[in-house]
């Protein structure tokens, strides 16, 4: 871990912005860079919580353990917080974050995130709306997962990939097909065969875990009627 200088972070969050210098720097001096690898755990289940993490690069998956085994609940994108929730409702992680490709993070003194929530009535709104719009978002996950049929879900999981994640109609799968499958509550096989599909009707090209999409059009239909 190495100490960050947040006053001159390139990827600086909207809520760090409203800060004072005086208040950036005293996150700075509370605030820790780390560098994981895919597959390395950012914040565990169970574990209690000292820290909030600001995603500064790279992908994660958020997964909880159930009853019956481990839940991916959304793919998340730097920049942007892991953790909020803990931060004000508990103090134990309820679920875990694991990177799924180079991943850079700020591990931010929860005592101290804190107490720029109290003194910085800006910071906390944005913070509030950061929060707002992630519970939005698992609000839609939930409908669409437990609504839509296969193919609709599918599609969803291409289109958020070419959009919000990678900006791209040709980008590489980072999770696995058994994991697009735990996603959006389905079985490796079914994904496989979801895709083959795609690829026959020539809206997708696929090679290994590379991406094309050729047809976008038809995947928001398909996404559209679930």
């Amino acid at each position: 871990m190495i100490r960050n200088e947040c006053r001159y972070c390139s990827v600086k969050s909207k809520a760090a912005k409203k800060l004072k210098d005086m208040e950036t720097d005293v996150l700075s001096f509370n605030c820790a860079l780390t560098s994981f690898k895919k597959g390395d755990v950012l914040i565990k289940q169970g574990m209690l919580s000292t820290n909030v993490v600001y995603l500064r690069s790279g992908l994660t998956k958020l997964h909880i353990e159930g009853p019956y085994g481990d839940q991916i609940v959304r793919i998340v994108k730097a920049p942007g917080y892991l953790g909020l929730p803990t931060t004000f409702g508990d103090k134990i992680n309820q679920y875990s974050i694991t990177a799924i490709d180079e991943v850079e993070a700020c591990f931010i003194d929860i005592t101290t995130f804190r107490k720029l929530l109290y003194s910085n009535p800006d910071f906390s709104y944005e913070i509030i709306i950061d929060i707002c719009r992630n519970e939005l978002e698992i609000y839609n996950r939930c409908v669409n997962r437990s609504q839509k049929q296969l193919r609709g879900k599918i599609a969803d999981v291409i289109l958020e990939m070419s959009g919000p994640i990678y900006d791209s109609d040709s980008f590489t799968i980072p999770i696995s097909q058994e994991e697009i499958g735990n996603l959006i509550d389905s079985s490796r096989e079914s994904v496989s065969r979801i895709f083959a599909e795609f690829e026959k009707d020539k809206i997708i090209s696929v090679s290994g875990k590379k991406i094309e999409i050729k047809k976008k059009e038809s995947l928001l239909m398909i996404s559209a009627k679930g």
